[in-house]
């Protein structure tokens, strides 16, 4: 049974208060629930604050950058799809830089698990909006407010029918952790939102913000019901739902590529003769 000490890597530079912290704590306590020992998956970043996870977490990882997290997790899925593969981001990484891979991601449903750090702000490079910044919003660079429209990650995760979405928050350690643990079992690209407060640069968003509005979707909601999904997905303001917001059980790329299928590219035999062969016809 791997132990909090197993996963101990470098000592965490976020600043103090920082919701990052329960993150990391919660990961580590959901992978030891599952009893996953460090060498037994993979992780990947961009840039950002959130990025940085990796780094705090003894395990095999891949630091990239800045929005190209996924085509790095989705290339290492497509060699190895033994391998669990996850992607720990913020909301600036993801759904700014990255939003592409995001969408198309999405689409194919590769085998990828998706943990965003969403503080609603760019916290490494200093405070200015972030996709996910509400309208308004003054900060160093919008001194008149944020003229864009908040983006709803989850409203467009079910709209393109996004394997598994849910949302967390980091000041819910005990929820968080059963989400990430959903999430890893989770057969298809999963996306799990977590509220995170920024305590230097996002001064709206904080501890008690968020404590006042969040709530837990109730048993009753059915995540498979895509209409229920929207409702819950479009939540926000004096209430937030944390849980699920939407699942379903398509085919993951994995199983419908053929050349892939029945085992892992890399363990595939490799003949360079007949790679050169080959080579010949285009000269």
């Amino acid at each position: 049974m791997p132990t909090l000490q197993d996963y101990r890597g470098q000592n965490p530079a976020w600043c103090p208060g920082c919701g990052n912290y329960s993150i990391l704590k919660s990961f580590k306590d959901a992978m030891i629930d599952m009893n996953i020992e460090p060498h037994q998956f993979a992780i990947v970043s961009g840039i950002g604050q959130a990025a940085k996870f990796p780094h705090y977490v003894k395990c095999n990882m891949f630091n990239g950058l800045h929005g190209r997290a996924l085509p790095v997790a989705a290339g290492m899925r497509l060699a190895n799809h033994h391998l669990p593969v996850m992607v720990f981001t913020g909301d600036g990484d993801c759904y700014g830089e990255g939003g592409n891979h995001l969408l198309h991601n999405i689409r194919r449903n590769l085998n990828i698990k998706v943990f965003v750090h969403d503080n609603q702000i760019y916290g490494l490079t200093k405070g200015q909006a972030s996709p996910t910044s509400m309208e308004g919003m003054k900060t160093k660079n919008q001194p008149f407010g944020v003229f864009s429209e908040q983006l709803n990650p989850l409203v467009m995760a079910v709209a393109l029918d996004c394997s598994f979405v849910a949302r967390a928050f980091s000041g819910d350690m005990a929820h968080l952790r059963e989400m990430i643990k959903a999430a890893y079992n989770h057969k298809g690209f999963s996306l799990v939102d977590i509220l995170q407060p920024c305590v230097s640069f996002n001064k709206i968003n904080t501890y008690q913000w968020y404590k006042e509005r969040v709530y837990h979707i109730e048993p009753e909601h059915n995540p498979e019901d895509k209409i229920q999904a929207f409702t819950r997905a479009l939540e926000w303001g004096d209430r937030i739902p944390l849980g699920i917001i939407y699942k379903n059980n398509r085919p993951i790329l994995e199983e419908r590529q053929p050349q892939i299928r029945e085992a892992p590219l890399a363990t595939h035999s490799f003949n360079a003769a007949a790679i050169a062969e080959t080579l010949k016809e285009f000269y």
